[in-house]
């Protein structure tokens, strides 16, 4: 397995030239995470930072559950336009190509698939190419793309026959599983397509949304594609299922597509692929500003020149090649998400189903993003952070609500209002270009206002969609001081999630001078006490009547996605009280030792990503700084299963970021960061502070495998003996130096 794997890292390396300088992009690896071990959740997606459509090769049909790029898979089955962004999220208005030779036309993906070889394949963000092989010959394709926009050059067999099968929408109730329910949509939905062989090109829509389940109608939504060819058509018809219908222009269905053949001289064949939400005719000016020709070079340079320009806004040096990889990878997956969704000054929003003016994002992870990726775009995006910010409260606008986690429309996926701590963290540090006001207002009524049958429905997870179900249980929790498990599910995680919520809106409502606000939220956001039951030692799951539930390690009942121990140090917004809850520091230090001691710690999901950190506040310091190192290798490796953990859009790989650097946002909306100890000599930030550029430079001196532990700390020279750093002395300083020793620095 080892040998295998690392053939991903020698072929990651194949645009650079023998002696040539390499450069940010150069060490990106998109393989790391695709590997079903690890279960990362990647994919070697083709396009722009922040691309509203990710184009890859398609080795399984896709659905929530599963990516539509596998790393373990022997099969090709076609090159998608795809919107999916994580594995538990769905794709919507995707579409698929698919080369072909040979005599039989074939064209549902089992039939359609060719195998290939990973030695044949070669990924980076801005081209893609492999060797597609069958008994048929071979055919090489390559891939690069803008945001909106693909091209394709595929080269076939001399002397054989040139097709390309187009699939423009895939309902497949074979698919179906627990999280996948294809009743409504094989009922209410048909995709479109008609081929144009005077103009070479076909054009559609598909209107699928793969998560539609979890979220409410939209008559009006499809995904919009214009595929055009630079070769004369010479063949063509459509099909339905598995029907072939020859000569036909124009077809709808459930699974359906269309093939075009070209003269069998023609061995190379170019495809232009143009994708859009709002119309054909938005598709096409689209194409006309991002494939105004048909350079294939120019398209991978351009691409490449775009994620230098993000990926170089921090530099590492003094490390080896192979960190290189997995560091500038990990950036590479925090420029994904989320996905840009206007297009040129107008967007369709999945919210009131209407076209708007203006700019627009989507696919927010928010109650994975919140913990550090988001903070570590206020950091490296300031600006494009308000924007984000602007484009939820759009969403706000047009449906009632901030949504949860939009895929593209409201879906009632995992808990909370973390858009509360996204907009908090921005707004404390001073990012403000957006509607402030309209931001507060959208924060008071996440946590005044619970959403509609609060106390008729449990809202389980991937319950179908009947309404927007925000702070589940919140009429519980406004009365009791928790969310009570016989009323309402995963209560312990709900509770300890909206506390930490309401401490985030309390922070705006104090800078805005709102005191009653201010006071009654800062009270909810000591509800976590409510549920910590100091005989057991844990937080646990309460019932209506005020009994408590005992569970055992392993029991997940009232808790999101883990269990006691996942969630017992979830308190981000008053560590001090929850530290006096537990009995004083030395009693909370050693809950801590236990938890890591016996491997309940579990880094591949979210909810204790900051428990290395709390060692800090019990003036331990030093044993965050030994996690910090195991951790930061343990769970990040140049490898398709070197993500341990679902990335979840860049919050993974945001942890990692912020670990090497030294420093971790443990309760964001605070300015604080709790230091780590970093893991590089050093790294070079550029960053924007009050409108101009500047650099701040991490030096860690002395820095080896034996010295891991913090000595001393200067900040412009100035020592700090803090184990936090605020966030203006941090955007303002020029130099952070840490002085590293063999020995912990004990007080």
């Amino acid at each position: 397995m080892k040998n295998f794997y690392s053939l991903v890292l020698a072929f990651s390396l194949f645009t650079i030239p023998v002696g040539a300088r390499r450069t940010a992009v150069d060490y990106v690896n998109p393989m790391i995470g695709t590997a079903l071990k690890g279960e990362g959740g990647t994919a070697p997606f083709v396009g722009r930072p922040f691309a509203m459509t990710n184009f890859l090769p398609q080795t399984r049909e896709n659905k929530m559950g599963t990516m539509a790029y596998v790393y373990d898979d022997k099969y090709i089955m076609g090159f998608m336009a795809s919107h999916q962004p994580t594995v538990w999220m769905g794709d919507y208005g995707y579409v698929s190509l698919m080369p072909q030779t040979g005599e039989s036309i074939r064209v549902l993906p089992e039939d359609r698939k060719m195998t290939f070889d990973h030695c044949d394949e070669k990924a980076t963000p801005y081209c893609y190419s492999v060797i597609l092989s069958s008994e048929e010959g071979t055919i090489k394709t390559e891939m690069a793309a803008a945001s909106r926009c693909s091209l394709l050059r595929f080269t076939f067999p001399q002397n054989g026959h040139v097709r390309l099968i187009i699939q423009g929408i895939n309902l497949n109730p074979d698919l179906s599983d627990w999280c996948n329910d294809y009743t409504h949509r094989m009922q209410n939905i048909k995709g479109w397509l008609r081929i144009d062989p005077e103009r070479n090109e076909i054009v559609g829509y598909n209107p699928d949304r793969q998560s539609e389940q979890l979220g409410p109608e939209l008559p009006n939504f499809k995904g919009y594609f214009v595929i055009r060819f630079n070769k004369k058509i010479s063949d063509f018809g459509t099909w339905n299922e598995s029907e072939i219908f020859n000569g036909e222009r124009e077809q709808m269905g459930r699974r359906m597509g269309a093939f075009v053949e070209f003269s069998s001289s023609e061995r190379q064949i170019s495809v232009q692929v143009s994708t859009s939400f709002i119309s054909i005719e938005q598709a096409r000016l689209n194409m006309e500003k991002e494939l105004p020709e048909w350079d294939f070079d120019r398209l991978c340079k351009e691409t490449k020149t775009a994620w230098n320009q993000k990926l170089s806004k921090i530099k590492v040096s003094g490390i080896s090649e192979n960190d290189k990889s997995i560091f500038y990878t990990a950036l590479y997956h925090c420029y994904l998400f989320p996905r840009e969704f206007s297009e040129y000054g107008k967007y369709y929003s999945a919210f009131d189903d209407k076209v708007h003016e203006g700019i627009s994002y989507n696919d927010y992870s928010l109650w994975d993003t919140f913990r550090a990726f988001h903070p570590l775009m206020t950091l490296l995006e300031p600006e494009l952070t308000g924007n984000w910010i602007t484009s939820l409260l759009q969403m706000y606008k047009e449906g009632g609500w901030i949504p949860m986690w939009p895929n593209p429309t409201y879906t009632n996926i995992m808990i909370g209002t973390h858009a509360d701590a996204l907009i908090a963290d921005a707004y404390m540090k001073g990012i403000r270009n957006y509607d402030t006001a309209l931001a507060y207002e959208a924060m008071r009524k996440n946590a005044m206002t619970p959403p509609d049958c609060d106390t008729q429905r449990r809202y389980g997870d991937r319950d179908r969609w009947s309404a927007f179900e925000g702070r589940a249980g919140a009429s519980y929790y406004h009365t009791l001081g928790y969310v009570p498990d016989d009323k309402t599910a995963e209560s312990v995680s709900r509770t300890l999630e909206y506390a930490y919520d309401d401490w985030c809106t309390a922070q705006v409502a104090e800078e805005m001078g709102k005191s009653e606000d201010y006071h009654r939220l800062i009270q909810w956001s000591q509800n976590y006490k409510n549920i910590y039951n100091a005989e057991k030692g844990f937080m646990l799951p309460r019932k209506y009547d005020g009994e408590w539930i005992d569970l055992d390690d392993h029991n997940h009942h009232g808790f999101t996605e883990g269990s006691k121990w996942t969630y017992l140090f979830c308190v981000l917004q008053d560590i001090p009280g929850m530290i006096k809850l537990f009995g004083g520091t030395d009693a909370f230090t050693a809950k801590l030792d236990e938890n890591f001691e016996n491997n309940h710690y579990r880094h591949d999901n979210e909810p204790g990503h900051h428990y290395i950190y709390l060692y800090d506040y019990c003036g331990k310091p030093w044993k965050t700084q030994e996690l910090v190192r195991t951790h930061t290798r343990i769970n990040y490796q140049n490898r398709p299963d070197g993500v341990n953990g679902n990335d979840d859009c860049g919050q993974m790989s945001a942890w990692y970021i912020f670990s090497v650097m030294g420093f971790y946002p443990v309760t964001p909306g605070s300015n604080e960061f709790a230091i780590g100890a970093p893991q590089f000599p050093e790294i070079q930030l550029e960053l924007t502070v009050n409108g101009k550029a500047k650099t701040l430079t991490i030096k860690a001196d002395n820095l080896s495998e034996r010295n891991k532990y913090i000595k001393d700390i200067y900040i412009d020279e100035k020592k700090s003996d803090s184990s936090f750093i605020n966030y203006f002395d941090l955007i303002n300083a020029r130099t952070i130096r840490f002085v590293m020793s063999d020995k912990p620095a004990m007080p």
